[in-house]
């Protein structure tokens, strides 16, 4: 099934230029003993380890630590996500890249800067692309789609878009049109492409 970019380039073509290396990166891993006792770290010291994200409700677990959680968000979303991203030429797959990366399929989730939802739209975003209630899981896709949209069409490029869509536009700029040198970005950017490949893969 033809998987359509914004941009005239191939799949294939954009996969290639996403297998380059990354920075390494950190997240937020937590890990509760027998005695009940939280224990915070930037990588999994061992395979106790969760990766966790806050939300309205608290600090939940992210990708990879509550498959059962993602996977049964992802079925919900899967109708709506489908038809969004038809209806702004994106291929659903990246859309559901970008989710994955970005809330783990969680509509409540809420980073330390404020985003919000499924997409994680900052409040500046969602009223630049006409987003009314970002808590709202068909009002946040739509403008995350949207914005997703006009930057690959500004950067014609998928990674420099990934990039704009965690860093900003403007910081992808004066890099000189390159991934920002901020670890955060270049791990969701890495992240994000690997999401994308497991799923062709599997629609394989």
């Amino acid at each position: 099934m033809p998987m359509p970019f914004v941009q005239k380039r191939t799949v294939a073509a954009l996969l290639a230029a996403a297998a380059m290396p990354l920075a390494s990166h950190a997240d937020i891993y937590k890990y509760v003993d027998k005695r009940g006792q939280v224990h915070l770290a930037d990588r999994p010291l061992h395979s106790g380890f969760r990766v966790i994200v806050r939300t309205w409700k608290g600090w939940e677990h992210r990708d990879g630590a509550a498959p059962g959680f993602e996977q049964g968000s992802k079925a919900k979303y899967n109708a709506l996500i489908d038809r969004l991203a038809k209806r702004y030429n994106m291929d659903t797959l990246l859309i559901h890249a970008v989710v994955r990366a970005e809330s783990s399929y969680n509509p409540n989730a809420i980073s330390k800067a404020g985003a919000v939802g499924l997409m994680q739209l900052m409040p500046e975003t969602a009223k630049r692309f006409g987003v009314r209630n970002r808590r709202d899981p068909a009002d946040n896709l739509r403008g995350g789609i949207i914005y997703l949209r006009h930057l690959m069409l500004i950067f014609d490029d998928l990674k420099l878009a990934l990039a704009a869509y965690n860093a900003g536009e403007g910081a992808v700029m004066r890099h000189g049109k390159r991934i920002p040198p901020y670890k955060e970005t270049q791990t969701y950017v890495r992240r994000v492409l690997r999401f994308y490949q497991q799923g062709r893969a599997q629609q394989s």
